[in-house]
C-alpha cells in the first residue's frame, strides 16, 4: 500500500502543477485581454454627450460672457477653454483630441464666434493635440494636488493663439517675431484666464460625474 503510495505521489504532484501552471497561464491571457480591451477602449455614449455640451456651452460663453470679461485686451476664449475640459475629462487618445479639436474650429465659423474664417481650424486642432498629449502627463504637486488642467489648458491655449496669430500675421504680411511680440499679451492673458477656470472646474465635473 505504501509502495503504491509513493508511486503515485510523484505523478500527483506533477499533474497538480501542471494544473497549476494551466490556470496561471489562463490567468494571465485574461488579464492581458483586459489590459487590451482598456487600451483599445474609445469614447463612449457618455463621454461623446459630455464633449457636445461644454463644446455648445463655450459657443455659448463665448458669445454672451466674453465681453464682459475682457481686460487691457485680453479676455477667456471659452471654446478653447471647454474643449480642454472635455479632453481633460475623457482623456481620448490623439485621433480623437484631433476630432475633437475640428468640431471646435468648424463649430467657431459661426460669424460671431469668428471675424477671421478658417483660421480656427488648424488653431484648434493643434491646441486639442496638445491638450490631448499632455492630458497623459502627471502633474502632482506632493502627489496630491493636480495641477494637469491648469498647466495643460495654459499650454494648450498658447498653441492654439500663437498657431492663430501666426496664421493672420502671415496673411497680412508681418514678420513672425513681430507677431509674437504683437500678440503676447493677448495670447498669455487668454491662457491665464482659461487655465485658471479650467483648473477650477475640473474637480467640481469629476466629482459631480463621478470621473
Amino acid at each position: 500500500m505504501e509502495e503504491a503510495t509513493k508511486n503515485r505521489t510523484p505523478r500527483t504532484v506533477a499533474s497538480q502543477g501542471a494544473a497549476t501552471r494551466a490556470a496561471d497561464s489562463t490567468e494571465s491571457v485574461k488579464k492581458r485581454a483586459v489590459v487590451g480591451t482598456e487600451q483599445g477602449k474609445g469614447l463612449t455614449t457618455q463621454d461623446l454627450i459630455l464633449i457636445a455640451v461644454l463644446l455648445a456651452a463655450g459657443a455659448v460663453l463665448k458669445l454672451t460672457v466674453a465681453s464682459f470679461l475682457s481686460f487691457a485686451g485680453m479676455k477667456p476664449n471659452f471654446v478653447i477653454a471647454m474643449y480642454c475640459l472635455a479632453i481633460i475629462l475623457t482623456r481620448p487618445n490623439v485621433g480623437q483630441s484631433l476630432v475633437i479639436g475640428l468640431l471646435a474650429g468648424i463649430m467657431c465659423q459661426i460669424p460671431m464666434l469668428n471675424a477671421t474664417p478658417l483660421v480656427n481650424i488648424p488653431s484648434e486642432m493643434l491646441g486639442a493635440l496638445a491638450c490631448g498629449l499632455l492630458v497623459h502627463v502627471p502633474m502632482k504637486i506632493a502627489g496630491k494636488v493636480d495641477i494637469n488642467p491648469f498647466v495643460n489648458t495654459f499650454l494648450s491655449t498658447v498653441v492654439s493663439g500663437y498657431t492663430f496669430a501666426v496664421i493672420v500675421g502671415l496673411m497680412n504680411g508681418l514678420a513672425l517675431p513681430v507677431v509674437f511680440v504683437t500678440y503676447a499679451v493677448m495670447v498669455f492673458g487668454t491662457a491665464l484666464f482659461n487655465s485658471v477656470l479650467v483648473q477650477i472646474l475640473t474637480p467640481l465635473l469629476r466629482k459631480v460625474l463621478k470621473r
